[in-house]
């Protein structure tokens, strides 16, 4: 695994395969690690990991916050997480990729696809997180940590992420932080000593930017409506990733391909062979 340091945080990465470059921001949620791509869910069914690298460049990374990469206490938005991404290509002097996203890594592919059209030579949604429940869910998840601020202070917080090594997703308690407080002392000291009061109000913050609809987050429709961008969309269909969410993307981005297939059908034999043939299309067009 090597590193690389984007706006003053760490992030760990690696590059697999070879051909292309494929951008590949990582599932999981709040646990948003590389590793995930091959064990979590429907990317572990696929084997996605196992084709993509015969023909691109893959590379992954821990999102900011989680894994091996470090963070920031900020209001981290989808435009932070976008700059992530888009730092990484500029470290790896690579202008223009691939932009994939798995689940939640999707939102920061559409922000970084509007923010930065010029770099991205396809989009590739696959299980887009979104819809109501997503949002209540992904709303109490912040709530949950911030009740247990108010209770018991910002060094019990450190304390509870050190000793149960449970990343946001796995117990909301330990905030969006808890992988950073066990990777680094330094951070773990200074994030014990912050106001409490100017604490909440960024994860306030960061819970209304982040969950603020009841479809995909990550950009504004108007500005997805604008984007010649060839597009595919893979729909999930549960509670974090509603088949709706997806649909909205489909609507919105005017060059996309909406995989009609519900979850069942995405297999190792199906799925992999349907990635590849979009982005194979991509390339025959430019």
């Amino acid at each position: 695994m090597a590193t690389a340091v984007i706006d003053g945080i760490v992030t760990r990465y690696e590059v697999v395969g070879s051909g292309p470059p494929l951008l590949m921001f990582s599932p999981g949620g709040f646990d948003g690690v590389l590793e995930k791509w091959r064990s979590t869910g429907t990317y572990a069914k696929t084997r996605l990991m196992d084709h993509l690298p015969k023909k691109y460049s893959c590379i992954v990374f821990d999102r900011r916050e989680t894994g091996q990469s470090g963070g920031r206490v900020e209001r981290v938005t989808w435009a932070d997480y976008a700059a992530q991404g888009r730092g990484l290509l500029e470290h790896l002097n690579i202008p223009r990729a691939h932009l994939m996203g798995g689940c939640m890594g999707c939102s920061p592919v559409l922000s970084l696809g509007v923010s930065h059209p010029e770099i991205a030579l396809s989009l590739v949604l696959w299980w887009p997180v979104g819809g109501p429940k997503y949002r209540i869910n992904g709303q109490s998840r912040f709530a949950q940590h911030l009740a247990f601020v108010q209770q018991h202070g910002l060094a019990e917080v450190v304390a509870l992420a050190t000793s149960a090594g449970k990343s946001f997703n796995e117990d909301p308690r330990g905030g969006p932080w808890a992988s950073v407080i066990r990777l680094d002392r330094a951070f773990a000291e200074s994030y014990a000593k912050q106001d409490v009061e100017k604490y909440k109000l960024v994860v306030a913050g960061m819970a209304r930017s982040l969950m603020d609809r009841d479809t995909a987050p990550g950009a504004e429709p108007e500005d997805l409506m604008r984007l010649e961008i060839p597009a595919l969309i893979v729909p999930g269909r549960d509670p974090s990733h509603a088949t709706s969410a997806a649909r909205y993307l489909e609507e919105c981005l005017p060059r996309s391909e909406y995989w009609d297939v519900r979850p069942e059908g995405q297999t190792a034999d199906t799925a992999p062979a349907r990635l590849l043939q979009f982005l194979e299309s991509v390339a025959r067009r430019t």
